[in-house]
């Protein structure tokens, strides 16, 4: 089973910044189109983001645009997940998946990372 990794989750202040990582030695990036969601207790997974490799689309929940920037790292087999102006609602564990297309639905991703926790707190 391919398993994505993601990294950079950490504890930071509102207002601040962080960049999530997500990689995998099993696959190449470049041929998926790679989404981001995110899950609090008790709540679904919610969709965040996704960039398409196959045609360099950018997609972004209302939640989230204009403070997040999803890409395409230049070395490396690795999207990333830029968050700016982080706010309270955007605490959860940080999940990327991997499709052929973009998709907003969980059931629809091939292949998952295991999630980085993402604390939002003063």
């Amino acid at each position: 089973q391919v398993r994505l990794v993601e990294s950079g989750g950490t504890l930071e202040q509102p207002g601040g910044s962080l960049r999530l990582s997500c990689t995998t030695s099993e696959l190449e990036l470049d041929s998926y189109a790679i989404a981001w969601f995110r899950q609090v207790p008790g709540k679904e997974r919610e969709w965040v983001s996704c960039f398409n490799n196959n045609d360099g689309t950018r997609h972004y929940a209302d939640s989230v645009k204009g403070r997040f920037t999803v890409s395409r790292e230049s070395t490396g087999n690795v999207v990333s997940l830029q968050m700016n102006n982080l706010k309270a609602e955007d605490a959860g564990v940080y999940y990327c998946a991997a499709d052929w297309l973009c998709s907003e639905r969980v059931e629809y991703q091939r292949y998952w990372g295991q999630g980085t926790q993402v604390t939002v707190s003063p």
